[in-house]
């Protein structure tokens, strides 16, 4: 399977000119062959916590009409955002797409990072979904720190670990080299990380987001600077 990770920079807090960016990349995406494509930690919204606390319409729902250009692209899609839990604190959400726009699968941020935890309710149980023929693992940036939960999706069959992630420049330039590529070779899975580039919050994205064969391996991978898509063949 082809396969797309896909980075841009953001719109703070403006959902529809973020699904504006994420549908051109798709669509870019599918014209190069991929099947699916994984797009960074809070997309949607950019990360912008202090934002997100503030405003409660910036949380979304997997049937939610905003969300309507990115699921008619015509490629599975893997969309992180942030949900509602029903309790006091929203969730930092992935949500997966189908080719046809149906959901496939959720899965909520179990490890969240520092001063996340002020903010978001922590994810209870893996995220894992088979689709293509292919069996697939998720994760959300700070989750791929801890080999625990990486194993997991490894010992039950998964093929290919994606991840949404923000890392920034300086110190996160060498975290993304050293954890994903790691976790292709210690966990013999085919791994992709989309990343943000450029402003992101507090932060700016180092880009460079990739995807690795198992073993650890480097497939492709994106610049530090640019928004674009790039793909590989894994699984």
């Amino acid at each position: 399977m082809k396969i797309a990770t896909a980075q841009f920079t953001c719109v703070p807090a403006d959902i529809p000119a973020n699904v504006r960016q994420m549908t051109a990349l798709a669509d870019e995406a599918r014209e190069l062959g991929a099947e699916l494509v994984v797009f960074p930690e809070l997309a949607l919204t950019g990360y912008e916590l202090e934002t997100l606390l503030a405003h409660r319409d910036l949380l979304v729902q997997a049937d939610d009409p905003r969300l309507d250009e990115v699921r008619a692209c015509g490629v599975a899609t893997v969309v992180n955002c942030v949900t509602a839990t029903g309790g006091e604190r929203p969730a930092i959400e992935t949500l997966v797409f189908g080719p046809d726009g149906d959901l496939i699968t959720t899965y909520r941020k179990q490890r969240l990072f520092d001063h996340e935890q002020e903010v978001f309710a922590a994810g209870q149980h893996d995220g894992r979904f088979e689709w293509g023929g292919v069996r697939f693992a998720l994760a959300t940036c700070f989750d791929n720190h801890f080999p625990e939960l990486v194993s997991r999706g490894a010992a039950d069959g998964c093929q290919v670990h994606l991840a949404s992630s923000l890392y920034g420049t300086g110190g996160g330039v060498d975290e993304l080299a050293a954890v994903y590529p790691g976790i292709a070779r210690d966990f013999n899975l085919h791994v992709v990380v989309a990343n943000h580039v450029g402003p992101a919050g507090a932060w700016t994205g180092c880009g460079r987001s990739g995807l690795w064969a198992a073993g650890g391996g480097l497939l492709a991978q994106a610049d530090g600077s640019t928004p674009m898509v790039v793909t590989a063949e894994v699984g």
